[in-house]
Order: structure tokens, then sequence, then C-alpha cells
């Protein structure tokens, strides 16, 4: 009913910046809150940055004053800026949209994920 595909990762030298982009189809008006998460290799997948439809938006401290989550409904699409990045930021990020399919249900949906690497 509602798929996101993301896309901007690659490889950024510390201190740099890097813009991701997700975009949403199907039945995109169910959507309710956006986010991205990420995931380091043996790491667990954490939340970085929220949207909801309403514009609230929550960080984790981390990445506070560093990324900046934004969101476009008529184009059904979140973005991500990442800027003064540091190896830490090294991970898989995926777009995830929050889904209600009726007033009862709820489920999340996930990208396949874009890979950010910070090197030198």
């Amino acid at each position: 009913q509602v798929q996101v595909v993301e896309s901007g990762g690659g490889l950024v030298q510390p201190g740099g910046s890097l813009k991701l982009s997700c975009v949403a189809s199907g039945r995109t008006f169910l959507i309710s809150a956006m986010a991205w998460y990420r995931q380091a290799p043996g790491r667990q997948r954490e939340l970085v940055a929220r949207i909801t439809s309403g514009g609230t938006i929550n960080y984790i401290d981390s990445v506070k004053g560093r990324f900046t989550i934004s969101r476009d409904n008529v184009k059904n699409m979140v973005y991500l800026q990442m800027n003064s990045l540091t190896p830490e930021d090294t991970a898989v990020y995926y777009c995830n949209a929050g889904v209600k399919p009726n007033i009862e249900g709820y489920l999340e949906v996930w990208g396949q994920g874009t890979l950010v690497t910070v090197s030198s």
C-alpha cells in the first residue's frame, strides 16, 4: 500500500556534507510520521530523525545541530541534510514511514537503505 525508496548516500570526508532523499509512493495519504534510521555494521538500528505530518521534528542527540530533516507532502518526499559528518555517522541509512491504514491499524514501511561512508 505504501513504498519508500531512499537515495543520496556515498563517500564523504569528515566535516563534509551529504543530503539524503526519500520518495514515497502508493497510498501516501495514509502516511503519518516519516523518519530516518541508520544501522552501522554490528550495531542495532537507531532512530536518527523523525518528522510528523504536522511538522513536529525530533532528533537523536548525537546529530542535533548537524542534521536537518524536512518533508514535502506534495511531492511525498522526505530529506535528511547532513553536515559536519564524522566517521561515527557511517551507516546504512533507512527511510521509514508510519502508515495508518485504518483507525485501529498501524504499520511501518522501510526503504532498502543507502550507504553513507565518512572516511578520509
